[in-house]
């Protein structure tokens, strides 16, 4: 599934001397970061099916169930000589750094 963050590596963000990692508070990122230079939101809905077989009528039960995610990403500009930081909160904390291009001024 494209864009979803996948947890494979922790990731940190050093903002001048503070450095924030996996599992920090959004209030904790904003208090060593500031303020980011843009926000933005995104739903993903996952979808899973299963197959049981049914003892009683020899056939098969299925069920199918969705779960729905919500993401905050904030994206950090730190200058036109570092690359742009995209931080990515699930359920208010923080599961994912990714470097974008180098910033602006």
């Amino acid at each position: 599934m494209a864009g979803v963050p996948v947890a494979a590596e922790a990731a940190s963000l050093r903002c001048g001397q503070a450095l924030v990692a996996d599992g920090a508070l959004k209030t904790e990122v904003l208090a060593k970061c500031g303020e980011p230079a843009a926000k933005n939101f995104r739903t993903v809905t996952d979808s899973a099916g299963s197959v049981t077989p049914d003892r009683n009528t020899g056939g098969v039960t299925t069920e199918r169930r969705s779960v729905t995610r919500e993401y905050e990403e904030w994206t950090y500009n730190f200058g036109p000589r570092r690359f742009m930081q995209v931080v990515t909160f699930e359920n208010g904390r923080l599961i994912d750094v990714q470097s974008a291009g180098y910033g602006s001024e």
